[in-house]
């Protein structure tokens, strides 16, 4: 069976063969369809996008009605249960997971980026002592760019996976930082003895204490909850960024 769509257009009787992949077909193809040879050709009207797809993912599917959520085909309950944040941020990248050698040199890079910059807590201490966490956060992970002007190259596949790296690895840190810089509490830097999630907490939530032991619960939880939140199969930003072109 031939995978197209025959379109008649009965203002002018023509007819139009429009291919269709991954059951959908290209907006553009309708241009092709006019009254005469001055027309610009057909368009589509979707507001808000309702039945427009922009992309083709191999990385996430979502189907909320059946409570479906798959990275990479592996189902979100597998991974939640059998993996942590890291080995599932390693899946998305790269599309498979890691073995042991890969992940523990995976984890030991993420590890070594999570330091920040002793002039990005500079930069963070500027803000208002009742400044939004959010706000600091936002404005001090925009700020990166500065102090790695390699991040500009982002048609180099190595720098792009550098970039990667140091916002998966440097992210908590800054949250955490920003957290704290709204509690009037000092900074805490990252414990690389500690798991991801623990090193986060700890940097959220050690105090007088030589030594932060996470609560195994909490960590694990948190840990689950990174995953869920890993992939939004295509988030806001992505898909403003996709619709200007």
């Amino acid at each position: 069976m031939s995978k197209t769509l025959t379109i008649t257009d009965n203002r002018t009787g023509k007819q139009y063969e429009i291919p269709i992949e991954h059951g959908a077909i290209r907006a553009m193809d309708l241009r092709q369809i006019k009254t005469n040879a001055d027309d610009f050709g057909l368009k589509t009207y979707d507001p808000a996008l309702m039945n427009t797809a922009n992309c083709v993912s191999r990385i996430t599917d979502i189907d909320g009605d059946r409570g479906v959520l798959l990275y990479r085909g592996y189902p979100i309950e597998q991974l939640a249960e059998n993996s942590d944040f890291l080995e599932t941020a390693y899946l998305l990248l790269s599309g498979e997971l890691p073995t042991t050698a890969q992940l523990n040199k995976w984890k030991t890079n993420v590890t070594l980026h999570s330091m920040l910059h002793e002039n990005v807590k500079k930069f963070m201490e500027g803000f208002r002592y009742d400044a939004h966490p959010m706000g600091i956060f936002l404005s001090t992970v925009g700020a990166l760019s500065t102090f790695y002007p390699d991040a500009k190259d982002i048609f180099d596949e190595q720098s792009r996976l550098t970039q990667t790296v140091r916002l998966i690895a440097k992210v908590p840190s800054i949250a955490a930082y920003a957290f704290r810089h709204s509690q009037g509490l000092p900074y805490i830097p990252p414990d690389n003895e500690l798991s991801f999630t623990g090193n986060f907490l700890n940097m959220l939530f050690r105090m007088a204490e030589l030594k932060y032991e996470p609560n195994p619960v909490l960590e694990r939880a948190l840990d689950v909850l990174f995953i869920l939140h890993a992939d939004h199969e295509q988030n806001c930003s992505t898909t403003a960024m996709r619709t200007i072109g």
